[in-house]
């Protein structure tokens, strides 16, 4: 999403020009302004403080959209790398809970358009040769959100993940459902990742 921000009309618009696209506006006492929106970030590098090994921990609430607070933990490692020296990226997650009888083994494929300044996340199961519909979206300095929408239990909902408190060290991502086009949020999954 680009940023916008509102200037006096005489200030800097010929400095401005070249480098945004404006239109003419006007301020609450009706003088004339010019409304900027700056160029969008080049995002094509949010990801790379993924890149490597990470050991995850997870919290998973398997009982969605019900109140439930029954959640199941895991431990494991989380695998990312570069694919063919590009912004793309591929995770390989394997988390198993402490009385070994939960696992989790997933594939992650992240994708960067240069023409929207978005990331496309695919969930994947190479068991099943399965691919999830994208959640979609950015960062905005280090947290990042991304939306889709999905079936669940007959209901289309909206889906968001969040990366949050992103360092070279560690990183947070939640997934949440709402079941109310984004007004009321549930979380039911929190993996948190550090080295």
């Amino acid at each position: 999403m680009a940023s916008t921000f509102v200037i006096p009309w005489c200030f800097g618009v010929a400095l401005l020009a070249g480098s945004m696209a404006s239109h003419a506006a006007v301020d609450e006492a009706g003088n004339p302004t010019a409304v900027f929106t700056a160029p969008a970030r080049d995002g094509s590098h949010d990801f790379d403080f993924l890149i490597g090994d990470w050991k995850a921990h997870v919290r998973r609430l398997p009982d969605r959209l019900n109140n439930s607070t029954a959640w199941d933990e895991y431990d494991g490692v989380s695998n990312h790398h570069k694919l063919l020296d590009t912004n793309a990226n591929f995770e390989q997650f394997d988390v198993t809970s402490a009385d070994r009888k939960l696992h989790i083994k997933a594939q992650t494929l992240r994708m960067y358009n240069p023409d929207t300044h978005q990331w496309s996340i695919y969930g994947l199961d190479l068991d099943k040769g399965e691919l999830d519909a994208p959640v979609v979206g950015e960062f905005h300095g280090n947290r990042g959100e991304f939306y889709n929408h999905q079936a669940w239990r007959g209901r289309v909902i909206l889906v968001r993940w969040m990366w949050l408190n992103v360092s070279p060290r560690s990183a947070r991502m939640e997934q949440a459902f709402s079941p109310d086009g984004g007004k009321h949020w549930e979380v039911n999954w929190i993996c948190e990742l550090s080295r």
